[in-house]
């Protein structure tokens, strides 16, 4: 077993760029926006920065914040709480501009969806930005867009969000305040024996459902989308910090030396930031089919994927798209980048390479997924 305190001194004395994620569980209260954790969390997060820290924070909140200002007024279904997005960003984003300012720090905002970070191009606009944002020292705050996105409000609750920017900001260091201390080894308000662990190695490997089994009241997430969050960052070879958002002063004591929450060391070998994005990012358009031979050559060979082994293409997509690989069986191999239309696909699925030319009239490429261009076994 590796010597984990060693590891999580090191990574945190090394950690220069953060990406915090805080969830409305922890910044709420019944009645709207708990101000006294929002100001104590500012206080928290301004001590880092004034260390040299760059810190990006991804931040929940703005539908309690609306549903409070509505006060009486009963939300129900997704356009309400869009609605409710609406009147409470604003009043969200206040609070830490003007808690942010008192302490001397500039922040920047910055509201985001899935459809922001798919797109190749539109993901280093937004990568270019918030670098530029830190390279200025500035401070930006990160939501998601809850007025327009609705599969965030769903799924969402920014666990995803925030990992998804580990790595487009090269952090060095994700943490997750949550309103739990940590991870428990169970539902501790169901078993008064569970024990928060302090670490938690070997993330890849975890049984998550067993891990999991309660979501909060108040967000949209639960302790398995931060374990999600967190196995995402360590592909990158990022660590993670899940503790308790309400804990006076939580961050200045874990840099400081004090056990706080649980630990989640990064993995041994890790992606690529650009197949990160491929894997976690984009969305698969369309699935290939392909048979057992080419799963073995995939699998263990590291091959590309040639027309020769493809058996069904599923989905209507264009050229360039993100596509699931799947086996005989139906299980994901992993994703990859189409060479090809789903039209062209289908002409020339089963053939040699040789023949591509003679089917569609040019063969810009011998292979329909390149291995460059695919990352394989992706925990999706």
């Amino acid at each position: 077993m590796r010597d984990w305190k060693s590891l999580k001194s090191g990574a945190l004395g090394r950690a220069r760029r953060i990406v915090v994620k805080v969830g409305s569980a922890v910044l709420t209260s019944g009645a709207g926006l708990d101000m006294e954790v929002v100001e104590s969390l500012a206080r928290d997060l301004a001590k880092l920065h004034a260390g040299g820290r760059d810190i990006l924070l991804v931040t929940s909140g703005a539908v309690a914040a609306g549903r409070a200002a509505l006060r009486e007024k009963e939300l129900s279904g997704i356009p309400d709480r869009q609605a409710a997005a609406a009147i409470g960003q604003g009043r969200l984003m206040h609070a830490y501009d003007h808690i942010f300012g008192e302490l001397g720090v500039t922040t920047a905002q910055i509201l985001l969806t899935r459809d922001d970070l798919e797109g190749r191009e539109r993901y280093l606009n937004v990568r270019n930005t918030l670098r530029t944002l830190l390279d200025w020292r500035c401070l930006p705050v990160v939501n998601a867009n809850d007025t327009v996105a609705v599969q965030e409000l769903v799924y969402g609750d920014n666990d995803c969000l925030s990992s998804l920017l580990v790595g487009a900001v090269d952090a060095d260091l994700f943490v997750n305040l949550t309103s739990a201390r940590g991870v428990f080894s169970g539902n501790p308000s169901e078993n008064p024996d569970a024990v928060c662990y302090e670490c938690l190695d070997g993330i890849e490997d975890l049984d998550l459902d067993i891990l999991c089994d309660g979501k909060t009241i108040v967000g949209t997430g639960g302790m398995h989308s931060k374990l999600l969050a967190a196995r995402r960052a360590a592909r990158l070879g990022v660590s993670t910090l899940i503790v308790a958002g309400r804990e006076p002063d939580r961050l200045s004591r874990v840099f400081a030396g004090e056990s706080l929450g649980t630990w989640i060391p990064a993995e041994g070998q890790s992606l690529s930031r650009r197949k990160f994005w491929l894997a976690y990012t984009s969305d698969p358009k369309g699935g290939l089919w392909i048979d057992q031979g080419a799963a073995n050559a995939l699998r263990g060979g590291g091959k590309s994927l040639l027309p020769a082994g493809l058996a069904r293409v599923e989905g209507d997509f264009e050229k360039g798209a993100v596509v699931r690989i799947l086996d005989p069986q139906g299980h994901t191999i992993g994703v990859g980048l189409a060479n090809y239309d789903a039209n062209d696909l289908k002409k020339i699925m089963g053939l040699k390479s040789a023949k591509i030319v003679q089917v569609l009239g040019e063969a810009p490429y011998p292979e329909i997924v390149h291995r460059d261009n695919m990352v394989l076994d992706a925990a999706l």
